[in-house]
């Protein structure tokens, strides 16, 4: 089977970065002229990009754009028609221009590049291996803005406005999102669409389609869908994307664009990419009912990433942690708090597999890596949750509101982001943005208190102690009394902080944190994520590292039945039954927790008795597998499936 509830590598790909590179200036793009022609039957391009830019340094003389390796610059021209050096560096992807003469700061320039390449989805080189950003097929096509299809400065950091003329064969049309269009004719066999972007942001992804889309109005939005293996899906996703975008409306205020396109891509493809109007999605992202989550994650980005952007990839939690905290705000919308507190202790867990670097230098990790993810995304979005329980709901959803409304078609950073935060709390918040966002680690608090009986009542005098120096962090202490139970907010500071506290009924039992807001670790969550580490190390093959991270688990809770059910598939997976099995039943004897590990543990025997020959036990094991009525990813269905076929390996390629 397949590993269950594991992410993709691709899952949340709408984590939008580059490599960190060195420039040895800064400019600043202000707007593209793009004329392009797109060929489907040579699977080319051929294209002239004209880039306006200032000088951000002073005496500018050499400046750098991306662009990708598989295409082949031409020429690079200055506004005087000079032809410009240039040296191409295939392993960041980069175009290095060396200028006439040196440009001074504020001085405005342009560059006009002329060149072409094969987009087949084969012979080019991704920018992020194993990811396809852009494919020219005969009848269909996407490039997409990471893809670097056009000079590139400053990848997601620097606004621009811009101009698209794009040549296609006559019968396709270009999609390119919320721009200004018109459509002019270039013969019988080409047709031309030009298409403008007036607010600054970062157009460019665009699709060729041949098919009419399936047209949805569902609160008051507009959506086109251009979904080919996925027609199906179309209608449901277009009133998914409705009902999404009027309550991100709610919370954020007006949205940049009120009609969306979604575009299918392919398997190859991000399984969600958002541009200014346009989204596009992959079929394995689309599935066979709507994706909640990925619908969220890409409709919050026309605010978190469109109408305002991270300053620098050192603040890319802001538009991916939003993304992700927004998946979580629409599920408990939809489904209640109980749903929110699954989705944010998930996240947490995630948060926690990334030690390092602090979230203000997210700039050193990989595009699209797990490791990127899980600190910009993840712990991005506990941050957010920190954030809105320590300034309460309503200043939460003012300092949104207020950051879309001042920064809209604008870049922040993480100052902006606090100071707005200040302004909707009147709280100095200094200290929770050093420590969740410029620091690194997260507390394990311990406990210990005594309680005295007074004339009113009863004092609880204690202490909480853990190991950041640094820390400070409003944390809520639940009183479990012989009445109500009673809570009381303290401030834990420091290695060592004390508190006193009154009751009336008298206390049996004291919990800090009992609602998990804070990130912190605790016996459980580190077993979690140390599962979770090894569950990363698994997607990649890396079995070896794997089974070390599920040990660590171990080590803290020798009757983690999922710890012992990620061994068994790892050794499963290399054809170790004895030991597998062995692995199998001491999930099943240990805490069953998450409960489907049941029914999967006995599947799985079943498989190992069917492929060793035992067809009795098998049938043994999927009858006990149906009997726990658990039907997590088609259990029953599957159980039920090999009880009337035995289980055979697949064939291995030797």
């Amino acid at each position: 089977m397949a590993r269950l509830f594991w992410l993709p590598l691709l899952a949340l790909a709408a984590l939008q970065t580059s490599p960190a590179q060195q420039r040895a200036s800064r400019i600043d793009v202000q707007h593209y002229s793009v004329e392009a022609e797109i060929n489907p039957r040579t699977q080319s391009l051929a294209a002239k990009a004209l880039v306006k830019f200032t000088a951000l340094d002073d005496r500018v003389s050499n400046v750098s754009f991306e662009l990708g390796n598989s295409l082949n610059v031409a020429r690079v021209t200055d506004a005087e028609g000079r032809q410009i050096p240039a040296s191409r560096n295939a392993e960041n992807f980069t175009i290095r221009l060396t200028l006439p003469e040196p440009l001074a700061k504020g001085a405005e320039s342009s560059l006009l590049f002329e060149y072409d390449g094969s987009l087949s989805g084969q012979a080019e080189e991704s920018p992020v291996y194993g990811i396809r950003f852009a494919v020219i097929q005969p009848d269909f096509a996407y490039l997409l803005y990471p893809a670097r299809w056009f000079p590139v400065n400053e990848y997601t950091a620097d606004r621009y406005t811009a101009d698209f003329k794009i040549t296609v064969p006559a019968g396709m049309k270009v999609l390119a999102g919320a721009g200004v269009e018109k459509t002019t004719g270039e013969g019988a066999d080409k047709v031309t669409f030009s298409i403008s972007f007036l607010q600054p942001s970062f157009p460019g992804s665009i699709a060729l389609v041949k098919d009419e889309p399936v047209r949805v109005s569902s609160q008051g939005v507009s959506a086109a869908l251009y979904f080919r293996e996925s027609k199906d899906m179309a209608q449901a996703y277009g009133e998914e994307t409705g009902k999404t975008l009027a309550y991100f409306a709610s919370l954020y205020g007006l949205p940049p664009y009120s009609s969306l396109t979604l575009v299918e891509t392919d398997n190859s493809a991000p399984n969600g990419y958002a541009g200014p109007g346009i989204i596009f999605l992959s079929p394995r992202g689309i599935g066979k009912q709507p994706n909640l989550r990925l619908i969220a994650n890409q409709v919050a980005r026309q605010w978190w990433s469109i109408l305002v952007s991270p300053a620098t990839r050192n603040h890319l939690w802001i538009s991916n942690g939003m993304a992700r905290y927004s998946e979580i705000l629409y599920l408990e919308h939809l489904n209640g708090p109980a749903a929110m507190e699954n989705e944010i202790r998930d996240t947490y867990v995630e948060a926690l597999t990334v030690d390092n670097p602090p979230l203000i230098q997210s700039s050193r990790l990989e595009d699209y890596s797990p490791e990127l993810r899980a600190l910009t995304a993840s712990k991005g979005a506990a941050v957010l949750n920190m954030l809105r329980y320590v300034i309460g709901d309503g200043n939460f959803q003012k300092t949104l509101k207020t950051l879309c409304e001042q920064f809209a078609w604008k870049a922040l950073n993480t100052d902006d982001f606090r100071k707005a935060a200040e302004a909707a709390s009147g709280q100095n918040l200094q200290y929770f943005f050093l420590q969740w966002i410029e620091s690194s680690g997260a507390p394990e608090f311990k406990m210990e208190y005594t309680v005295f009986r007074t004339q009113k009542g009863f004092r609880v005098m204690g202490k909480v102690s853990q190991d950041l120096d640094t820390f400070r962090m409003p944390v809520d202490l639940k009183i479990e009394t012989e009445g109500n139970p009673e809570e009381k907010r303290i401030e834990v500071v420091g290695t060592s902080s004390e508190f006193v506290v009154e009751t009336f009924g008298k206390p049996k039992r004291l919990e800090l944190d009992p609602n998990r807001r804070v990130l912190r670790y605790s016996p459980q969550m580190r077993v979690a994520v140390a599962i979770r580490r090894g569950e990363q190390f698994a997607e990649v093959g890396e079995f070896v590292e794997a089974l070390k991270e599920y040990q660590k688990a171990l080590e803290v809770n020798r009757n983690s039945s999922l710890a012992h059910y990620r061994v068994a598939e790892v050794f499963f997976l290399q054809n170790n039954y004895q030991s597998a099995a062995n692995e199998f039943r001491e999930a099943l004897n240990g805490d069953l927790e998450p409960r489907w590990t049941e029914v999967w543990s006995h599947i799985n025997l079943g498989k190992i008795f069917d492929i060793t020959g035992q067809r009795e036990r098998a049938i043994n094991e999927y009858n006990q597998a149906i009997r726990t009525k658990d039907n997590t990813q088609n259990a029953q269905e599957e159980a039920a499936r090999y009880l009337k076929q035995p289980y055979e390996r697949p064939r291995q390629n030797l």
